[in-house]
């Protein structure tokens, strides 16, 4: 509105119009100061949340859940979240309503309905489209302004794989907001692009399985400074939303950092409950939250291509059929198709390299060369990489959870098909620069033990 006031006075100064302080009461004018801009909150919170699909009933209680805490002078949430009629598990909750809102989070009591102020009904959007992504995080920014921002995208997640869809060519690299509608989703190209067009955050969250992979995390490190996600399965209430919201608030001046150690230690004092370990337990699941360092994964690679390289020279054929047999392996699949978790292929990257060195041959050519490269790397993740982790119970094949570390990575299993995907690994970012898509290659050759 200013340039569009200013600029008929900017051309009339050309045809030789009076000086600007000879106009009739502008000088006046000119002493009377323009309005403070309000102050920026610390926070903005924004909320990407497709419950279009099977997991509706889950989005509409979180979003209740964030109500319990609401916005305040100092930290806003806004969500935009999307539902439909007809799928699974639909429910005629808080009006049965369908199509995808905008609202700005209030505190409220009501757990069974959404009170807070609707700001816009999108109607029939896509939220398997990166651009409608892009214009809530684009939108939000302009709306509340913030000096710290952090962005959630809420729904199903693959990690670093794209699901086939009949039909439809090979897009991306990773999936996440699964928009069962439209049968659309945001690859992992596609995110680099919402990150391009809305600008930076300074902390991204995946409330969705998977996604704390190296191969994930990669491409996201030009958008976030702090990345938080799950290796593993989300069990459902996903992250602790009431325990998260309610620190921030009380702690607005938190940096990024420190915002993702309230998510990460919430999460562990609410899969700590008792309750909540007998979830896990009768779901024969082990669980896990990390937030890392965005801005430390070039560094990653580069260790990661380092020590790969040192480990196929040293070729301890042995020891790497042991560390594949004995990772631990995230739930791609279930008890029927993969019952000793055997073919699942994304494992925990410093478990399985602590593995590789724990069952070396420290006498063959090379061994104490690629032991040396794997302590330096496993030493990088636990202490510049991970910022806090947080790691707990057993999966249903007895493994440990606590040798959990923060970071998943592609870990060829046996063979099996657990999902079909597109061909996409060799496109990643991570395939590149670290080498990993080689070291993959070479660890096809050797069974697992």
């Amino acid at each position: 509105m200013i340039f569009s006031l200013i600029s008929p006075l900017l051309l009339a100064s050309a045809f030789a119009a009076p000086a600007l302080d000879s106009l009739p009461g502008a000088r006046e004018a000119a002493a009377v100061q323009a309005p403070a801009l309000p102050e920026a909150r610390e926070w903005t919170v924004m909320v990407y949340m497709n419950g279009k699909s099977n997991i509706e009933p889950f989005a509409l209680a979180d979003l209740n859940r964030f109500e319990t805490v609401g916005s305040t002078d100092k930290v806003a949430i806004v969500a935009e979240i999307g539902r439909s009629k007809g799928l699974d598990n639909d429910t005629a909750a808080d009006g049965d309503w369908a199509g995808v809102r905008r609202y700005y989070v209030t505190k409220d009591a009501d757990a069974e309905h959404i009170a807070s102020p609707l700001l816009a009904d999108l109607g029939a959007s896509d939220m398997g489209d990166w651009k409608q992504a892009a214009a809530f995080l684009k939108w939000a920014r302009a709306e509340y302004p913030a000096k710290k921002y952090l962005f959630v995208i809420w729904d199903h997640g693959w990690g670093w794989l794209d699901p086939l869809k009949p039909g439809v060519p090979e897009e991306g690299t990773k999936s996440i907001s699964h928009d069962f509608v439209t049968g659309n989703y945001i690859a992992t190209r596609q995110m680099g692009r919402i990150f391009k067009e809305a600008g930076k955050v300074d902390m991204y969250v995946s409330m969705a399985c998977f996604m704390q992979m190296a191969e994930v995390a990669y491409e996201l490190k030009d958008g976030a400074d702090v990345i938080v996600g799950a290796e593993e399965v989300i069990q459902l209430p996903s992250l602790n939303w009431e325990g998260f919201l309610a620190q921030l608030a009380a702690n607005p001046a938190a940096r990024p950092e420190t915002a993702g150690a309230y998510m990460v230690d919430t999460f562990k004092e609410m899969y700590s409950r008792p309750e909540m370990q007998e979830l896990l337990a009768q779901g024969g699941y082990g669980t896990q939250l990390s937030a890392i360092r965005g801005g430390k994964l070039r560094e990653l690679a580069k260790k990661v291509k380092g020590w790969a390289s040192l480990a196929m020279a040293a070729d301890d054929r042995a020891a790497l059929a042991r560390a594949k047999a004995d990772v631990v392996r995230f739930e791609i699949g279930d008890p029927s198709t993969d019952p000793d978790k055997r073919i699942a292929f994304y494992g925990d990257l410093h478990h399985f390299v602590e593995l590789a060195a724990r069952h070396a041959d420290k006498s063959r050519p090379g061994a104490a060369t690629a032991l040396a490269a794997g302590a330096e790397l496993n030493k990088f993740i636990t202490s510049e990489l991970v910022i806090k982790n947080a790691a707990l119970g057993r999966d249903r094949t007895g493994k440990d959870f606590s040798a959990v570390k923060g970071l998943a990575v592609n870990v060829p299993g046996r063979p099996g098909t657990l999902i079909e995907y597109y061909p996409t690994y060799s496109k990643l970012s991570f395939a590149r620069d670290s080498g990993w898509e080689t070291f993959m290659k070479y660890l096809d050759g050797i069974e697992n033990r």
